[in-house]
């Protein structure tokens, strides 16, 4: 077995392209840790994490000064021991998400590193259900964007045959967001998907009433609709509606998804690779969604999430929300609103080096043996 020699670390700063508002920030910057893993065969692996623009330089330090030297003359391969090994290390700043942010980072990697050396596409190697899946789109929905800006966005997606939007909610008063989406409705017919999202944003007499205007329009799921912590606050919002509850991308362990299921609290699961602790839970927690008949519909990262999805039998759409293309050579394979992972060996992500090198990433850090 190939033991693991060289950890490189970096990080980019990506703008987004245009204006992310919701209902409680504004999405400015994207701080992208990237983890590069050589063995001893010189086989390398390449994996990365993300913030929404605070804690970057907590994760690179984390990595830097706990994870990476701990790797140092591991089989390459025995990920899930290596994953163990690392949230035991970090136990007392575990479950957390500077903490998940940077085991995701290595865990990436080693699955690209195993992926390349076993000559297999990540989707094929986790699990290999499909080899496409339905987009839906979020860059048209932000909060300050208005109902005809909307309505433009959607017409335009659905003409390259997305079947869905998501719409960002939250306005001061609900009748706000209900003229959004009534727009969006009425434009766009019966059949075309409005996922709505709230970001954490109300408490649960607020999330109820504006339950009752989303039953009105017929959309697809309510997303994050309170704080991520109050479980029981959920399981009594999914049982006043029926509109689909969804939550995940706040959650950083396998036992969150746990609490949410057994309660009967969700009925959409979006776990996110990077902030559940890499791939190696995120497979766990798709399957646990599987047993408990919950989709999983990941949040963001849709160059990594396309593969993620396509190994699942339980995931039905993948989000268009576009995070690397300042930084890879080629993107995502879309056709008539569908994703295609690719068939590349590895993660599936065309990392462009001279572009991460231009953008000026910080100095890289190597541990080596």
């Amino acid at each position: 077995m190939a033991q693991i020699e060289n950890v490189e670390i970096l990080m980019v700063d990506l703008k987004p392209k245009v204006l992310r508002t919701d209902a409680i920030q504004s999405f400015e910057s994207q701080e992208t840790p990237i983890v590069r893993i050589t063995d001893s065969d010189g086989a390398t692996g390449t994996g990365y994490t993300y913030t929404i623009g605070t804690g970057g330089p907590s994760v690179i330090a984390l990595l830097e000064h706990t994870l990476a030297p701990m790797l140092i003359e591991r089989e390459a391969d025995r990920i899930q021991e290596i994953w163990n090994a690392m949230l035991f290390r970090t136990h007392a700043t575990a479950v957390g998400a500077i903490t998940s942010l940077a085991l995701a980072a290595v865990d990436t990697a080693l699955w690209d590193l195993r992926c390349r050396r076993a000559g297999l596409p990540l989707w094929q190697m986790a699990g290999g259900a499909r080899s496409e899946v339905p987009l839906y789109t979020t860059e048209g929905g932000w909060l300050h964007i208005d109902a005809q800006a909307l309505v433009d966005d959607a017409l335009e997606v659905q003409e390259k045959g997305i079947r869905g939007s998501k719409v960002k909610i939250g306005r001061p008063h609900r009748s706000e967001d209900l003229s959004r989406l009534q727009a969006v409705r009425a434009a766009l017919g019966p059949g075309y998907e409005i996922m709505t999202d709230a970001n954490q944003a109300f408490n649960l007499p607020e999330a109820t009433r504006r339950a009752r205007v989303l039953e009105e329009v017929g959309v697809a799921w309510f997303e994050e609709p309170m704080p991520a912590d109050d479980v029981s606050g959920h399981a009594r919002l999914a049982a006043s509606t029926s509109v689909p509850v969804a939550v995940g991308e706040s959650m950083y362990s396998l036992s969150q998804f746990k609490d949410y299921l057994m309660a009967g609290a969700c009925s959409v699961v979006q776990a996110d690779v990077a902030r559940i602790g890499g791939i190696t839970p995120w497979l766990k927690v798709a399957h646990m969604a599987e047993a408990f008949n919950v989709p999983i519909c990941p949040h963001f990262l849709m160059e990594l999430h396309v593969s993620m999805v396509c190994a699942v039998q339980n995931a039905p759409w993948l989000e268009y929300i576009p995070q690397l293309d300042l930084i890879t050579g080629s993107g995502i394979r879309i056709e008539a609103g569908m994703a295609f992972p690719s068939d590349d060996p590895g993660l599936g992500i065309d990392w462009d080096w001279d572009a991460i090198t231009s953008m000026g990433a910080i100095t890289p850090i190597r541990v080596a043996a």
